[in-house]
């Protein structure tokens, strides 16, 4: 006996990768705040500064691995394994911020196609990138971070000290790596 059910997975019109909406129509919707925490809660002008941020070491993780998987030449290993170092330190300062946020009530949105709007760091170039331009491309890209956190960090400061203290951290970290990046391609003055 023949089985009289439908395929309902034979639409050829949609992709089957299409996005969908997040449940609730336009948008996520927020969940009803229970036992909210008391304390200090984050301005808006606060969590859009601190988003900024985030925005860019997600998307300089996301941009770091890309070159990681892709480099190629001469000093391929140093030039690989540097890469980590860029990546460890960008995801690890993102959740920092991420988790900054949530403790004072803001909320962090790292979803792919809220990254890729809003990001300052320019595009990545696809396929096999030479060492040299890797290391000139994301030397850029960590210094486009280090403006986003010197754009931002007078607000903060004067907000909320200990959200500006990460951001020191920040700056710190990037500014050492950038210099040790570009390193890579500069030869003494003589």
């Amino acid at each position: 006996m023949a089985s009289s059910t439908k395929n309902k997975s034979t639409s050829t019109t949609e992709p089957k990768n299409k996005r969908r909406t997040a449940p609730g129509g336009t948008g996520a919707k927020l969940t009803k705040e229970e036992n909210a925490e008391k304390g200090f809660t984050a301005s808006a002008q606060l969590g859009e500064n601190l988003q900024k941020v985030l925005v860019d070491l997600i998307e300089l993780s996301l941009q770091g691995k890309q070159a990681h998987w892709n480099v190629v030449g001469r000093n391929f290993r140093d030039t690989h394994l540097q890469l980590d170092e860029v990546i460890d330190a960008a995801r690890e300062f993102s959740d920092t911020i991420a988790e900054r946020m949530r403790a004072l009530h803001a909320l962090p949105d790292g979803r792919s196609d809220i990254v890729a709007q809003t990001t300052t760091l320019p595009e990545f170039p696809q396929g096999e990138i030479d060492t040299t331009e890797v290391i000139d491309l994301i030397t850029e890209r960590l210094d486009d971070v280090c403006t986003t956190c010197r754009e931002v960090h007078d607000d903060v400061d004067e907000e909320d000290p200990t959200s500006a203290d990460i951001l020191h951290a920040v700056l710190e970290r990037l500014e050492q790596l950038s210099w040790m990046v570009s390193a890579e391609n500069r030869t003494p003055k003589r």
